[in-house]
C-alpha cells in the first residue's frame, strides 16, 4: 500500500509495516516489544557491614536456642526461628534471628559473625547489616549501656522527673514520669518505659540511660515529638548532637 498521507519517511515506513508485517532492520531495535534497558550490569555484592565480625567482651556471654515450631510457623519471612541471648553486667537482652540469618560464634577468638543463607536475594542482603547492628547494639548495651541526652531550647522550657502523674497511670510499680513545660497550657507527662532510667541533671537537660538502645531512642523520639526543632528561632528539643540550620526570617 502506497504511503501518501505521511510526509516524514520514517512514519511512512512504519505505516507500511503494519500491512506487510515486515520491519526494516534499522528500526527493529527501537520497536521491539518487551525490550527493557538494564541500568546496572554489576553483580550484587555482599554486605560489607554484615560481614564484619563483632568482638565479644570478656564479661559478656552468648546463648543460642531455637523457638518451638508453633511459634516459628508464620507466613512472614522475617518470623524468628531462633534467639540469641546476650548476658552482661548491665543486664540481659534477646535478639530474634530470622530463618535466613545465622550467627557463628567463635569461642576461642570471642567473635561472632553474621551470615545469610543466600546473598543473591535482595531482602536478605538488606537485612544483613541491619541484624548485625542489632546484635552489636545488644552486646554494647549489656556490657556498657547506652545513653541519650536531650536538650530543651526555648524560653520557659523545663523538665522534671515525677513519681506520679495527673494524666497518666503507672504501668508497673515504681514507674517514673517525665514532666515537660513546653509552652502549652498544660504540662506534658510521659511515662518512662521499663528498662530506661531518666534523670534531669539540669532543668533543660534530660539524661536517658538503658540497656536496650531501641527502647531508649524510641522514648527520646517520643519526647522530641512534642517540640520538634524549628528552623526560624532554633527552638525545640534536640537529641544528642542534633543541630538545625536556621532560615532567614520572613519579611512582610
Amino acid at each position: 500500500m502506497a504511503c501518501t498521507g505521511f510526509r516524514h519517511p520514517l512514519r511512512c515506513l512504519l505505516h507500511e509495516a503494519q500491512f506487510t508485517h515486515e520491519i526494516p532492520g534499522f528500526l527493529a531495535p527501537a520497536i521491539q516489544k518487551g525490550a527493557r534497558r538494564s541500568f546496572s550490569t554489576s553483580q550484587p555484592r555482599s554486605s560489607r557491614v554484615g560481614m564484619a565480625p563483632i568482638s565479644i567482651p570478656p564479661d559478656v556471654s552468648l546463648r543460642f536456642y531455637g523457638l518451638p515450631k508453633s511459634q516459628a510457623r508464620s507466613r512472614n519471612v522475617d518470623a524468628p526461628t531462633s534467639v540469641m541471648e546476650v548476658t552482661g553486667p548491665q543486664g540481659q537482652l534477646s535478639v530474634n534471628l530470622p530463618p535466613y540469618l545465622f550467627a557463628n560464634y567463635d569461642e576461642a577468638d570471642r567473635k561472632v559473625s553474621i551470615t545469610v543463607g543466600d546473598p543473591e536475594i535482595k531482602h536478605q542482603r538488606a537485612m544483613w547489616g541491619t541484624m548485625r547492628a542489632h546484635v552489636q547494639n545488644s552486646i554494647a548495651g549489656v556490657s556498657e549501656g547506652h545513653i541519650c541526652i536531650l536538650r530543651l531550647v526555648g524560653v520557659g522550657y523545663r523538665a522534671t522527673i515525677e513519681d506520679t502523674a495527673i494524666t497518666k497511670k503507672a504501668e508497673y510499680e515504681g514507674q517514673k514520669f517525665v514532666s515537660l513545660k513546653l509552652g502549652y497550657a498544660h504540662p506534658v507527662e510521659l511515662p518512662v518505659p521499663k528498662g530506661v532510667k531518666a534523670t534531669v541533671p539540669q532543668p533543660t537537660r534530660i539524661l536517658l540511660e538503658g540497656v536496650d538502645k531501641h527502647a531508649l531512642t524510641q522514648f527520646a523520639a517520643d519526647i522530641r515529638a512534642w517540640r520538634k526543632p524549628e528552623p526560624y528561632k532554633g527552638k525545640g528539643i534536640f537529641v544528642n548532637d542534633e543541630t538545625i540550620k536556621l532560615k532567614a526570617k520572613k519579611i512582610k
